[in-house]
């Protein structure tokens, strides 16, 4: 997929580990220190979340949104990549 980052390639090309909660797609320095604060500080709690809302888009849009202030384009970003994350290692 061309249309993706790099960002967004180098999360998905190896398991997440400890990653901090900034390395994934979508969630810069901004939306990252929010997100820090509601305790979602590393990528797999964001990614527990994930799985939580079952893996719905339109439920962990609303929840990034509401969580952190993400826009669309942010919104959709964090959602590829822990999606094609998920489709690659669970």
């Amino acid at each position: 997929m061309s249309s993706t980052s790099q960002k967004h390639r180098d999360f998905v090309a190896e398991p997440m580990g400890e990653k901090g909660v900034m390395a994934l797609a979508g969630i810069g320095e901004v939306l990252g220190k929010r997100l820090e604060e509601k305790g979602f500080d590393k990528a797999y709690v964001v990614l527990g979340q994930f799985l939580v809302l079952k893996k719905d888009e339109e439920l962990f849009r609303d929840w990034l949104k509401d969580t952190c202030g993400a826009n669309s384009k942010q919104q959709g970003d964090c959602y590829g990549c822990l999606k094609e994350w998920c489709d690659a290692f669970l």
